[in-house]
């Protein structure tokens, strides 16, 4: 990178680079960084992009559907000290620029989750401020304000916090200051009433783990510090019952660890503390019962490449080099892969920006075909082939093309 940093975010842009920002040269607050590169797979490299306004150590970012990446956390001065009102920001994929958005009401983010309405649910946590609750707040794109919704029940700190199939978050574990390694409570947010509201138990109380949500609408929790010595424990929890059962434990103890859904549908646990204080390279493979690969979107060819079978909305005709698409217009898209029933949008890009996603869902008569209908976002050049890509609870898609005139 152009820059050593630990404690910084990244977060994948619609055009395939990645943003990489804030951090600290150290764990010092003093030592943390305002500096933000970008890492482009197409070339391998790493180029420095404007600064952020703030220093933000462990910052958290978010890409809402506006296609640009909101940056919300901690911020501090070139003395080490937090602010307040507490500043977030939006950096312009477009523009290599950040830019102020509303003031937040609280500092700090533990937890940041894109909801199916577009708004972005941020909590965080105080145990020392036992008995109070854990704050929550709403960011909302589209008028860059963020306002106080429902207070989570339990003080939970640096929880995890995973989008279910049915658009509530799942918030669970994390530290609740009281010494005994972990949290086991587990509660629902609801977008549609703003509130929080108790679920099953975790079988262990957990923090500094992972939860991987699986294409059945599952998801995965696995290892954390524990109070007892079951960091190779993992559990599932069921959306359904609102119940969790344990599963079959890792070949290795992991905290702090990382736990990414694979395009075959299994989960890649790897590294981490096992357990802390001794680093571990160990990294294995968790195969659940039924494996869904990641989305598949079709082509003309039938190879998934090439020549997407996206058509002009409502006619049987293709966006193509002799019927291109238009600026604005809709188009419909056809795949596989999205979860049956779900409320989780899948995230479109054409031509490196964010669409529009208008409908989701299975097509009629058709079983297991899905289908997209999003719109051409502004500022997509005119090509005969124009890449478009669909992102589905963190798993993209291959690319396929149209055209745009």
């Amino acid at each position: 990178m152009t820059t050593p940093r630990t404690r910084h975010t990244a977060a994948l842009l619609p055009d395939g680079r990645v943003l990489i920002a804030g951090g600290g040269r150290t764990d010092a607050y003093a030592d943390a960084l305002a500096s933000a590169e970008l890492y482009d797979p197409r070339t391998g490299t790493f180029t420095a992009t404007e600064e952020m306004a703030t220093a933000r150590l462990s910052p958290t970012a978010m890409l809402p559907n506006n296609g640009k990446v909101l940056i919300v956390a901690w911020c501090y001065t070139s003395t080490g000290f937090g602010c307040f009102p507490v500043d977030a920001e939006l950096y312009d994929p477009d523009t290599g620029t950040f830019a102020a958005t509303g003031k937040r009401n609280w500092e700090g983010a533990d937890t940041a989750t894109l909801l199916p309405n577009g708004k972005v649910l941020i909590t965080r946590g105080y145990p020392p401020a036992e008995p109070y609750a854990s704050w929550a707040e709403l960011y909302d794109p589209s008028t860059g304000s963020f306002t106080v919704t429902g207070y989570a029940t339990t003080n939970h700190s640096v929880p995890t916090a995973v989008l279910l199939m049915n658009g509530e978050v799942l918030l669970a574990g994390g530290d609740i200051g009281d010494g005994d390694g972990g949290s086991l409570i587990a509660e629902r947010y609801d977008p549609a009433t703003g509130a929080f509201s108790r679920t099953g138990n975790m079988t262990v109380g957990r923090e500094q783990h992972t939860a991987t949500l699986l294409p059945d609408g599952s998801v995965l929790f696995a290892g954390g510090y524990l109070v007892i010595d079951l960091a190779a424990s993992a559990e599932i929890y069921d959306p359904i019952q609102g119940a969790f059962t344990r599963t079959a434990n890792m070949p290795t103890p992991h905290e702090e660890h990382t736990a990414t859904l694979l395009g075959d549908g299994t989960v890649l646990v790897a590294g981490g503390f096992a357990p802390w204080p001794a680093l571990t390279s160990n990294a294995e493979i968790y195969h659940p019962a039924v494996l869904v690969p990641s989305p598949q979107l079709f082509s003309v060819s039938g190879d998934r490449r090439g020549q997407g079978a996206i058509l002009h909305a409502n006619t049987p005709q293709l966006a193509s080099p002799d019927n291109p698409a238009a600026v604005g217009e809709a188009l419909e898209i056809y795949s596989t892969g999205l979860g049956d029933g779900s409320q989780i949008p899948p995230q479109v890009s054409i031509g490196g920006r964010m669409a529009d996603v208008l409908w989701f869902g299975n097509t009629p008569g058709y079983a297991g075909l899905n289908q997209i209908n999003v719109r051409v976002p502004v500022g997509v050049a005119p090509e005969p082939a124009v890449p478009v890509r669909l992102t589905y609870i963190g798993r993209p898609s291959n690319d396929v093309t149209i055209a745009v005139r």
